[in-house]
């Protein structure tokens, strides 16, 4: 039995910015014969209905078996909160009080498919989001001075809630102060910024007054769902067809999956050989803030927009221009705002490709040492190409089998770099790992009913048998975890890096329509039902691969990985299965250590490598900013100087002209700065071949630039 294995990029959850009403007038305070009228949302039968339905899914089969009880109630509780609130701005801590009797009770109104007390948070929530968007529209009259020495505390998912309404007032002035101040930096005068700020929060509440019944529906039952763990979703029919599109990969758009992050549209992932994957300009944690169509169109602030219609704004045709401005998440709470422009495009399975280049280095006795390398952005398969008899369709395997025997002879040892690469097809990880194993199990996979099913390279033989290594980080998962885990459990590599992701679960989709009595569209339920084991028994899930040489990254991060989800499984471990493991990487791994040590120890560019990591980590981490503009200007310019000044040192080693003050600093294919992870890897590898060969102390690796 083979199990899709959706990656990171295809199981986000598109969460709907949804804000919903109860009965009342709202009228903005810059328009005294303007009103808006706040409707209460109540829930229809049929949705009591599906509500039940979702349920006993949930309670008889998912993975985790967790009975519809007390601690699930709890659980509901604080995934809807977070989801409505997360920055806790919204509801006052009377507020909360009132909703603390459904912490034990929500589990009998899912179970009785009473929706009443969904409804009733969010009315409530609407009433506090007219409350904010008044008071915002009133502060927008005034004069704003940042010249005052105070802050703004931007990492509120654990602060108290406001006691008053004295107390929220206070913290949206100063939130306000920030994001007018961020449009200042970004070269809007303070007027421009007011007028932009006045319409983004009158569009935001507008955005809620459009919402219906069934978009209240859609945030609760993700709030159920994700109770039991985070990649368990209910998709509403609408959002249904956007995952459907995702999965076949012919998203006609930038390649990014997005979600509502703190009211803002957040990029997630970046699907490999996208438009923003191939601009190497958008990173995941990015915030996107304003879209614009073509060159000339003008831009269209997007934020307090539905999730689902920025999703619609972004996608268009292929060939056509979209830019857009975003607040790069590495910059932290100083970010200023840049512009990207991209081609939209059809994702292709030539542009997820793996490719390969060969690295030399000599060793102290003149010998040349030469590593290939083979980068994998993604464990992806032409199913349909497959299904229809293709004879050479592509895949993962098929590509890296021909590009092994295009090294062949060419080079001494092998680095796989599996970094960034969130996963995909479970076969596919299964056969590339036959590609370095002579035959026998990769990947253990337990229901919830407890029975284990062994997934084997069944081809007896090895493609490739020389020294290898795999690269991986943060953000390696799923079908990666799988690969890694495997070579590491056989003895046959090295791992590399970070540790991995951590998503060691398998879902699949139940199609909601199949188990109700209606004619009208009812949508999906994606439901975890399996985990990943090792053939050494440890799961794959939490902890993820844990590198036998570290080298950090960006991407380690406590916010980023499975660790960091609420409600993920836990880590666990099976009986082993059998199979046949080398120990001779074991014995080198520590000499191979101290040589990684001692030569990064001296090596500039590592050392560089570490200062910008460290940098970029305090920046992402800030979580107080201030509100005085002297200071902010002072933080940015600090900013830049460091990107410029890194950038220019590589620059001056190609006496290539050093970029001045206000030039634009290149990123990604445009910028000079190394790989150093890679560099190193490679240098680890080349280490291995010393050791493994006839005498290994008569030569070591020189250094060279």
């Amino acid at each position: 039995m083979h199990y899709p294995l959706p990656s990171l990029k295809f199981l986000t959850v598109l969460l709907l910015s949804l804000i919903l009403g109860a009965p009342e007038v709202f009228a903005k305070p810059d328009d005294a014969n303007a009103s808006l009228q706040i409707k209460a949302l109540a829930p229809t039968s049929r949705q009591d209905a599906l509500d039940r339905t979702i349920a006993n899914l949930l309670s008889q089969h998912h993975y985790r078996q967790s009975p519809l009880n007390d601690a699930l109630s709890s659980r509901v509780l604080n995934a809807y909160l977070d989801s409505l609130d997360f920055s806790r701005s919204y509801f006052l801590a009377s507020d909360i009080a009132r909703f603390e009797p459904y912490r034990t009770t929500l589990d009998d109104a899912v179970k009785e498919g009473d929706l009443r007390p969904a409804y009733a948070i969010f009315n409530t929530y609407l009433r506090r989001l007219a409350e904010r968007t008044a008071y915002v529209q009133s502060l927008l009259k005034q004069e704003f001075r940042f010249d005052i020495d105070e802050s703004l505390d931007v990492d509120r998912k654990d602060a108290p809630w406001a006691k008053t309404t004295k107390e929220l007032d206070d913290l949206w002035r100063k939130r306000l102060k920030h994001e007018m101040l961020t449009l200042i930096l970004s070269g809007k005068d303070q007027a421009a910024a007011r007028e932009l700020l006045s319409k983004r929060y009158d569009n935001r509440l507008r955005q809620a007054l459009q919402s219906t019944s069934d978009d209240v529906f859609q945030w609760y039952m993700n709030a159920v769902a994700q109770a039991f763990d985070p990649h368990t979703a209910y998709f509403s029919p609408r959002n249904t067809e956007n995952f459907n599109i995702q999965m076949r990969l012919s998203l006609e758009g930038i390649g990014c999956v997005l979600r509502m992050e703190d009211e803002q549209v957040t990029v997630v992932e970046l699907v490999t050989g996208g438009p923003a994957d191939l601009s190497q300009q958008i990173r995941p944690s990015d915030k996107i803030v304003a879209v614009a169509q073509g060159d000339k169109e003008p831009w269209v602030d997007i934020v307090g927009w539905r999730l689902d219609d920025v999703v619609e704004k972004i996608r268009g045709p292929r060939g056509t221009v979209v830019r857009l401005k975003i607040l790069p998440g590495k910059a932290g709470a100083v970010a200023a705002e840049k512009t990207v422009r991209l081609v939209r495009d059809t994702i292709k399975l030539e542009k997820q490709a793996a490719k390969s280049e060969i690295k030399t280095f000599k060793d102290s006795n003149g010998r040349e040492l030469n590593v290939g390398i083979i980068t994998i952005p993604a464990f992806y398969s032409d199913f349909e190409a497959a299904r229809r008899g293709v004879q050479n369709y592509r895949s993962t395997t098929r590509d890296v089998r021909r590009l092994l025997k295009e090294l062949q002879g060419h080079i001494d040892g092998l680095v796989l770099d599996l970094r960034e690469n969130g996963g995909g097809s479970l076969q596919e990880a299964v056969d590339l790992t036959g590609l370095f194993i002579d035959k026998g199990p990769v990947v253990q996979v337990r229901n919830s009913s407890g029975r284990i099913e062994v997934e084997e390279d069944e081809d007896k033989g090895q493609v490739y048998n020389g020294p290898l290594a795999v690269l991986v980080d943060h953000a390696s998962a799923s079908a990666s975890e799988i690969f890694a885990g495997a070579i590491q459990d056989y003895g046959r590599g090295i791992v590399i890096g970070d540790p991995t992701f951590g998503k060691g679960t398998v879902q699949t989709l139940v199609d909601l329509n199949r188990l109700t009595r209606t004619n009208e569209p009812q949508g999906q339920l994606k439901i975890t039902i399996a985990k990943f084991y090792r053939v050494s028994g440890g799961s794959t899930q939490h902890r993820g691969v844990l590198p036998d040489i570290a080298i950090p990254s960006i991407m380690d991060s406590d916010e980023l990985g499975e660790s960091a989800q609420k409600n993920a499984l836990p880590w666990d471990e099976i009986p082993a299965t059998r199979y046949k493991g080398g120990r001779r990487l074991a014995t080198l791994t520590p000499e191979l250590t101290r040589r990684h040590q001692r030569r990064v120890t001296d090596d500039p560019d590592y050392q560089a490598f570490l200062h910008d990591l460290e940098l970029t980590r305090q920046q992402r981490d800030k979580t107080t900013v201030s509100l005085m503009e002297k200071q902010r200007r002072a933080e940015q310019g600090q900013l830049e100087a460091w990107q410029r000044e890194r950038e220019n040192r590589y620059r001056a080693l190609k006496k290539l002209p050093l970029l001045k003050a206000g030039d634009e600093i290149p990123e990604g294919k445009d910028s000079l700065i190394p790989d150093v992870a890679l560099e190193e890897s490679a240098r680890i590898v080349a280490d291995m071949i010393l050791l493994d060969s006839p005498d290994p102390g008569s030569s070591t690796l020189v250094m060279s630039r």
